[in-house]
């Protein structure tokens, strides 16, 4: 690595990473956190097999996984001005990461809720409780226990997906990368320190998701 190099790696790290913890984690949970909502949404709706709503929801799935989310991206912030509905990068970037992510969490989630005994919802019904309460308070907690590892999975892709938001102008790491690369000219040193900052975000997480698994494993164990 020459001299020149090494300079603009040393200075452009801390620009990066200062887009990557600003502008890239925020938009990573923020996605995340809605998808969550939607696919526990949808998982339900399933799961209860309610008229119409659960066609809708297999519609949904079907197209969302069906499609490229940069297709998606394109469509929502670059197609969808024609017909007067404007949204600005960041929200564009967030509506789409989340409602795609949430398409696959879902059925992550229902996989999960039918992985609790059906005896539970029956027993609930017998003290008294209706369907909203025995998924809020027996049916969702275990099914959150059992899906976990495939939600931490799913958060640490969400991460990784945020570098598409650079291609509708959302200012987050891999676009400050693009950025810096396009006045210096050094495409693999810059892009390569990229992908090392986004492996410390992903290895970082990857810990955390192990540590929670752990202390799931130790409180399932402390429970029988």
């Amino acid at each position: 690595m020459s001299e020149r190099t090494w300079s603009i790696v040393v200075d452009s790290f801390p620009k990066m990473l200062d887009y990557g913890v600003r502008v890239t984690l925020p938009l990573a949970a923020a996605s995340f956190a809605l998808a969550l909502v939607v696919a526990v949404i949808v998982a339900l709706i399933q799961y209860a097999k309610v008229p119409v709503l659960q066609e809708l929801c297999r519609f949904y799935i079907w197209v969302v996984r069906g499609t490229p989310v940069l297709v998606q991206l394109y469509l929502v912030f670059y197609g969808l001005p024609s017909l007067g509905l404007v949204f600005d990068a960041w929200l564009a970037a967030w509506l789409v990461l989340g409602l795609n992510e949430a398409a696959y969490m879902a059925e992550t989630m229902r996989g999960a809720i039918e992985s609790v005994s059906v005896g539970q919802l029956e027993a609930g019904y017998c003290v008294g409780l209706n369907f909203p309460q025995i998924m809020w308070h027996v049916m969702l907690p275990q099914a959150f226990r059992t899906a976990f590892p495939a939600l931490g999975n799913s958060l640490i892709s969400m991460v990784k997906e945020t570098s598409m938001a650079a291609t509708i102008t959302v200012m987050e790491l891999f676009r400050q990368a693009q950025v810096i690369n396009g006045r210096v000219y050094e495409s693999l040193a810059l892009y390569t320190e990229a992908a090392v900052i986004y492996l410390m975000f992903c290895t970082v997480l990857s810990w955390l998701q192990r540590l929670g698994e752990r202390l799931l494993a130790r409180r399932g164990g402390a429970a029988k």
